[in-house]
């Protein structure tokens, strides 16, 4: 039976993508190239008159695949540089002008979610949605004290088509991962498990809310994010209320000049929001497309972003961090060796790697980007680089960077839109810096004492009893088994005599440390 849904689901993939006038992309594929001349003789490919663009027709297909195929094309969007430009321009309507569901039915699920009428729950309520995206839509509405709020309704029916199409997407990952000669580098299952939990969280917007509220917690007070609040009293796994925002769309050019905004500050300002959050907040919004991401244009000179939608939230584990600042400084002081020695101490390359060859192979890559000015060094084209290097070199995909690479190549796209001369690794290379003094040498050392002493001051009081029962259970144990050999009753006698030497030394060892802080 799954098998059976799954060939009913990649034939009406086939079948959207013949209907948008697609089917090249089906006949590109190595296995149906033999038969490509057949296109050419079915009458109603001669006739068959497309009004749309190659782009809109695109978007429409993904559209009618569903949520998951949106999000693929939201995340191009913001690779112009990958794309033609017919194309990009209507993969961003993927951002935030997906059809809508009908208002009404997002009404009653409102009031299904909070057992009362919407009339009880908001002075006002608009059944026109104000966005539609893959996952859910926005309506505005009005608190009884007059605040004016957006309702995020997640679409019916969207976990059933999200999981259906996961199960294929598993199944394709098997396949791939068992005949592709790639796939086990590659690990196709690995990165469709990762995509699984994500998009599974994503589904649940009380996960979302507090997401929002922490972010909104990191960058209290900020000058470069604002995070609007959420009413978690109005929040339920399908309904989201939240602080109404006004801006200007990130990547509405026109508006923002005509606002006058400042656009270098602007961008320079969102690479920084980046590196913030990766490497201090270890915490970061990972589906920053155009259309979550919006400018308060009420000082110009001096703008603000403003975030929204936070279902996608990454993180990363300690050693991830390290290994991913540690290889960056290394990009950016051309040390290749370092770049080498790094990816086999991660795991990243097998262990039977020669650092020379893979030194040597990643020298070729870089060394000629590297003589440009580096507001000219896209980190995109980098990756793309690399990335067929590891190819040679059977460098295995990391699924816990997938999200974090995604989010990159979103900042630099967009940042480079507002300032193509955009100097990325610039504000990166101070907060590497940081980042790295306080996880290695002094700094680290005195950190982590800080963050333990809390409990060393809640425990000093213990040890002199612990002390005192650890050496009156040693001396019953002897008199139990009846030591009485010369050896371990001197022993026993230097224990006991040390008891009240070891006591003091504790207490003064521990005043040391607390002195050391102090002065640090």
């Amino acid at each position: 039976m799954r098998y059976l849904r799954l060939i009913f689901r990649i034939l009406h993939i086939n079948l959207v993508l013949f209907r948008h006038g697609l089917e090249e992309v089906l006949l590109a594929v190595p296995f149906f190239r033999p038969i490509r001349f057949i296109l050419f003789l079915m009458p109603w490919h001669w006739f068959r008159k497309l009004e749309t663009s190659h782009g809109a027709r695109i978007r429409r297909a993904l559209e009618d695949l569903g949520p998951i195929y949106v999000k693929f094309g939201q995340a191009l969007s913001t690779r112009r540089d990958l794309l033609s430009e017919d194309i990009a321009d209507e993969l961003t309507k993927l951002q935030d002008q997906v059809p809508p569901f009908d208002g009404e039915v997002a009404q009653e699920i409102i009031e299904k979610a909070f057992k009362k009428p919407v009339s009880e729950i908001f002075k006002e309520f608009t059944v026109e949605p104000l966005a539609s995206a893959s996952i859910a839509q926005v309506h505005c509405a009005t608190l009884h004290d007059g605040t004016e709020v957006i309702v995020k309704v997640l679409r019916p029916g969207v976990e059933k088509r999200v999981r259906r199409d996961l199960e294929l997407m598993h199944s394709l990952a098997s396949i791939a991962h068992r005949y592709w000669e790639d796939g086990r580098r590659l690990r196709p299952k690995d990165v469709v498990d990762e995509y699984e939990n994500v998009i599974i969280d994503e589904l649940d917007l009380m996960r979302e809310a507090a997401n929002a509220s922490q972010l909104r917690k990191n960058f209290e007070n900020s000058t470069d994010l604002y995070v609007p609040e959420v009413y978690f009293d109005l929040c339920t796994r399908n309904v989201m209320v939240q602080e109404r925002i006004r801006g200007i769309p990130v990547n509405d050019m026109k508006a923002l000049r005509e606002h006058g905004v400042n656009l270098q500050k602007l961008s320079d300002r969102g690479s920084h929001i980046f590196f913030t959050q990766v490497f201090s907040h270890n915490f970061f919004h990972a589906d920053m497309h155009p259309g979550n991401i919006f400018v308060s244009y009420e000082n110009p000179e001096d703008p603000k972003y403003i975030g929204v939608d936070f279902g996608i939230m990454g993180t990363l584990a300690l050693e991830d961090q390290r290994y991913l600042a540690e290889n960056l400084l290394a990009f950016l002081n051309a040390d290749y060796r370092r770049v080498a020695e790094l990816h086999l101490e991660s795991g990243w390359v097998p262990a039977d790697t020669r650092v020379d060859q893979f030194e040597s192979a990643i020298r070729t890559v870089c060394e000629p980007i590297f003589q440009r000015p580096l507001s000219e060094i896209s980190f995109g084209g980098l990756l793309l680089r690399l990335f067929q290097t590891a190819r040679r070199f059977n460098m295995e995909v990391q699924p816990q960077l997938v999200l974090l690479q995604k989010t990159l190549l979103n900042i630099e796209g967009l940042g480079r839109t507002l300032d193509p001369d955009l100097d990325l690794w610039k504000t990166a290379k101070p907060f590497l810096d940081r980042w790295m003094s306080e996880q290695v040498g002094p700094r680290a050392l005195m950190s982590g004492l800080r963050k333990q002493l809390p409990r060393l001051a809640e425990r000093l009081p213990e040890i002199p009893d612990l002390v005192y029962s650890t050496m009156k259970t040693l001396e019953q144990g002897q008199t139990k088994l009846e030591m009485h050999s010369q050896e371990l009753e001197e022993i026993r006698k230097e224990i006991k005599n040390s008891n009240r030497n070891l006591i003091i030394a504790v207490a003064l060892g521990f005043a040391g440390v607390i002195t050391a802080m102090w002065l640090f």
